[in-house]
C-alpha cells in the first residue's frame, strides 16, 4: 500500500508545482485571474507600475493640454480683439461719414464692406428702436451664434470690447467652435445704436489641438507599455532566481538533496545562490549523518534482538524447568523463580516489540488481508483480558448494535485493541470502560474510552512516543514495553488508517483507531467522534492529537 501513497504525492507534488508557475495571462481563464495577482510578485509590480504610470501620465497628459489649449485660444484671442478692434473703429468712421438720410440703406453696405470671409463674420443689431429693426449678417452665418449673455453685456456697456467663446452656427446646417466678440456701434447723426459681434471660427485650432491630444495620447500609451515592459523584465531578473530558489527547496523538501541552484555572475543574487547551496550541503551532509546514524541504530536493535533470542531461549528451558519444580523449593528459592519467570515474560515481550519496530524501520511489514468482522477481534481481545479485569474489577460497556466488517490484517488489528484495551483496563482505576465500533461506506472505527486518571494536553503529543510512560514511577500490572501504542500506531499506518488519542487529567482517555474498509480506498473521515460524548471540560487544540495521518489531511466527518 505504500507504493500508491508514493504515486500519488509525486501527483500532488507535480499539480502543486504546476501551479505554482502560472501560465501566461493572456493563456489563462479570466477566473484563475485573482489566484495569479495573489501567487505572483512580478504580476503585482507590473500591474501597480502600469496604474501608476497611467495615472501620472493622466495628470501631466491634462496639465499639458490644459496649458496648450489656454496658449493657443489666448493668442488668437488676442489677434481676434485686435482685428475687432481695428474694424469696429473703420466701421464707425464709415458709418459717421455718411448722410444721415441714408444711414440705414448704407449700414448692409458697410456691414459687407467689413467682412472679411473665411477669417470671421459681422452680425449687426439694432439696440431698442434705433433705426430699422433688421439684424444685419453676412456670409452664412446665424444671428443666434452670439450667446445671449454676451448680448446682455454688449447692450449694457458701450464702452468696452466683450468676447466669449461660442459655437457658431450656419444657415447650411454646418457647426464649427468659434470665438465671438462684441460692441456697440453709436451713429452720431441719428443718435441710434448698434450692436457689431464679429465671430471668428475657431476650426484651425481645434485641428492643432485635436492633433497634439492625438500626439500626447499615442506617447502616452507607447510610454505605459515601455514602463510596463521595463517593469517586467527588471522583476524578472528578482523574481526568477527567488523562484528557482523556492523549487529547489521544495526538491529539497521532497527529499531531492542533491539540488542546487545556478549561479550566475558576483551579484546579490549570485551570493544569495552561493549562500543557499552552501545551506543545503550543509543540510544535505547533517541528513545524511543522521540516516546513517538511524540505520545504524536500527540494525543494532535489530541484530541484539535477533541475538538476544538464543541465549534467551536457553534461560527460558532452565527457568521454565525450575518454575516446574518451584513447589519443591522453599519460600525464598519459589519467589525468586516466579518473579524470573515474570521478568522472562516481560524480556521475551520486549524483544518481539523490539523485532516488530524493526520491521516497521525497515519498511519490511506487509499487510495478510482478510475480511473480518471488527467485533470479533474486539471479542478475542475481551476473553484474553478477562483475569485482568477481574483483578481490576473493572466493567466493559459495548456499543457494538451492527457488523463492523473491513478488509484488514487480523492478526495487526488484534494487536492495535490488546494494546488500547489493556491500557484502559490498567488505567481505569476500576471505573467502567466503554468499546464502540461504527462503520460507513469507506472507514470502519473502533474507540476505546476509560474514565480513569487520563493524562495531560502537553503528555497528548507524547503517548505515541516508544518507550514514553506518563508516569515512570507507577506500578505497572500488565508489566508493558513502553512500546506497545508506538507498534499500534504503526499498524495503523499501515493500514492506511489513522489512530487519535484524546486525555484530560481526572476524566480519563479516548483512544480511536479509524482504517479503511477496502485497501482501495483513501479515508476522508471517521464513522466516530475525534473525542468522546460525554467530555464535559474545555478542550484545547493539544488535547486532540491526531497522528494517524501524517501523509495526508483528513477532512470531513470529523467532530472538532
Amino acid at each position: 500500500m505504500a507504493e500508491p501513497r508514493g504515486t500519488e504525492l509525486e501527483l500532488t507534488a507535480a499539480a502543486a508545482e504546476w501551479h505554482a508557475y502560472p501560465q501566461p495571462l493572456w493563456r489563462t481563464h479570466p477566473k484563475y485571474w485573482p489566484d495569479i495577482w495573489r501567487r505572483s510578485i512580478q504580476a503585482r509590480i507590473v500591474t501597480g507600475t502600469l496604474l501608476m504610470s497611467t495615472v501620472v501620465l493622466l495628470l501631466v497628459g491634462w496639465v499639458m493640454m490644459s496649458q496648450v489649449t489656454d496658449g493657443v485660444l489666448e493668442s488668437r484671442r488676442l489677434s481676434a480683439q485686435a482685428e475687432a478692434f481695428a474694424q469696429l473703429a473703420s466701421l464707425t468712421r464709415n458709418i459717421n461719414a455718411a448722410d444721415s438720410t441714408a444711414v440705414n440703406q448704407q449700414l448692409s453696405q458697410l456691414v459687407l464692406g467689413s467682412n472679411r470671409p473665411g477669417l470671421y463674420d459681422v452680425v449687426l443689431s439694432p439696440i431698442g428702436n434705433s433705426g430699422s429693426n433688421a439684424t444685419r449678417r453676412t456670409g452664412l452665418v446665424e444671428s443666434d451664434s452670439v450667446p445671449q449673455v454676451l448680448q446682455s453685456s454688449v447692450n449694457s456697456n458701450d464702452s468696452k470690447l466683450w468676447d466669449t467663446y461660442t459655437v457658431i452656427k450656419y444657415t447650411d446646417g454646418r457647426t464649427a467652435p468659434g470665438l465671438v466678440i462684441g460692441s456697440q456701434l453709436r451713429v452720431d447723426s441719428t443718435r441710434d445704436k448698434y450692436a457689431v459681434y464679429f465671430l471668428f471660427p475657431l476650426t484651425a485650432q481645434q485641428e492643432t489641438l485635436d492633433v497634439v491630444q492625438r500626439a500626447l495620447v499615442t506617447a502616452g500609451l507607447l510610454l505605459v507599455v515601455l514602463l510596463g515592459a521595463v517593469a517586467w523584465l527588471v522583476t524578472r531578473q528578482v523574481v526568477t532566481p527567488v523562484r528557482m530558489a523556492r523549487r529547489i527547496a521544495e526538491r529539497l523538501a521532497a527529499g531531492k538533496l542533491e539540488e542546487r541552484m545556478q549561479v550566475r555572475g558576483t551579484d546579490d543574487l549570485a551570493r544569495l545562490a552561493v549562500s543557499f547551496n552552501k545551506m543545503a550541503s550543509n543540510l544535505q551532509r547533517q541528513i545524511r549523518r543522521l540516516e546513517d546514524l538511524s540505520r545504524l541504530q536500527r540494525r543494532f536493535v535489530s541484530d541484539v534482538s535477533h541475538e538476544l533470542r538464543t541465549p534467551l531461549t536457553t534461560v527460558r528451558m532452565a527457568a521454565d524447568l525450575l518454575h516446574e519444580n518451584r513447589d519443591e523449593f522453599d519460600p525464598m528459592a519459589r519467589r525468586s523463580v516466579e518473579l524470573l519467570q515474570n521478568e522472562l515474560n516481560r524480556f521475551e515481550e520486549l524483544l518481539a516489540d523490539l523485532l516488530e519496530i524493526s520491521r516497521f524501520d525497515a519498511g519490511a511489514a506487509a499487510l495478510d488481508l482478510e475480511d473480518v468482522d471488527l467485533r470479533d477481534i474486539v471479542s478475542r481481545v475481551l476473553e484474553n483480558h478477562e483475569t485482568l479485569l477481574e483483578r481490576k474489577g473493572c466493567e466493559v460497556q459495548l456499543d457494538m448494535p451492527e457488523p463492523c466488517r473491513a478488509q484488514v490484517d487480523a492478526r495487526r488489528i488484534e494487536r492495535i485493541l490488546r494494546n488500547l484495551i489493556g491500557n484502559a483496563i490498567e488505567h481505569s482505576e476500576g471505573l467502567p470502560i466503554l468499546i464502540s465500533t461504527a462503520y460507513d461506506d469507506d472507514a470502519a472505527a473502533v474507540a476505546v474510552r476509560d474514565h480513569g486518571v487520563g493524562f495531560r494536553a502537553e503528555e497528548a503529543e507524547m503517548v505515541f512516543s516508544r518507550f514514553w510512560r506518563a508516569d515512570p514511577a507507577r506500578a505497572r500490572t500488565t508489566g508493558g514495553t513502553g512500546l506497545g501504542l508506538s507498534i499500534a500506531l504503526e499498524d495503523a499506518r499501515l493500514h492506511g488508517g489513522r489512530l487519535d488519542a484524546w486525555g484530560s487529567p481526572g476524566e480519563g482517555a479516548y483512544f480511536r483507531l479509524t482504517i479503511p474498509r477496502r485497501p482501495d480506498v483513501a479515508l476522508a473521515g471517521s464513522p466516530l467522534p475525534a473525542r468522546p460524548a460525554d467530555a464535559v471540560r474545555v478542550i484545547t487544540e493539544k488535547s486532540l492529537v491526531d497522528v494517524g495521518a501524517p501523509y495526508q489531511k483528513l477532512t470531513g466527518g470529523e467532530e472538532q
